[in-house]
């Protein structure tokens, strides 16, 4: 697990991590599967308009625990 965190702004966050940003945001615990959560992988911003932030090191972090949690599933 990483200790250092780095918050960037959603399309800085989504081109790091090599995802679109549609897909990181479909993640937040806000949604029906969702695992990616407020506070630890992302924080809001002070308006409706305002970037996300997201804690990449965390969100890559839980993308491979994810990863390995459906592998372990579908080997079943």
């Amino acid at each position: 697990m990483t200790t250092e965190e780095r918050w960037l702004k959603t399309s800085e966050a989504a081109y790091w991590l090599g995802v679109s940003q549609w897909y990181l945001k479909q993640f937040r615990d806000c949604y029906e599967d969702g695992f990616l959560i407020e506070r630890e992988h992302y924080i809001l911003g002070a308006s409706r308009t305002a970037p996300i932030k997201w804690n990449v090191n965390a969100v890559l972090d839980a993308f491979h625990y994810r990863g390995k949690f459906v592998r372990a599933v579908l080997k079943q």
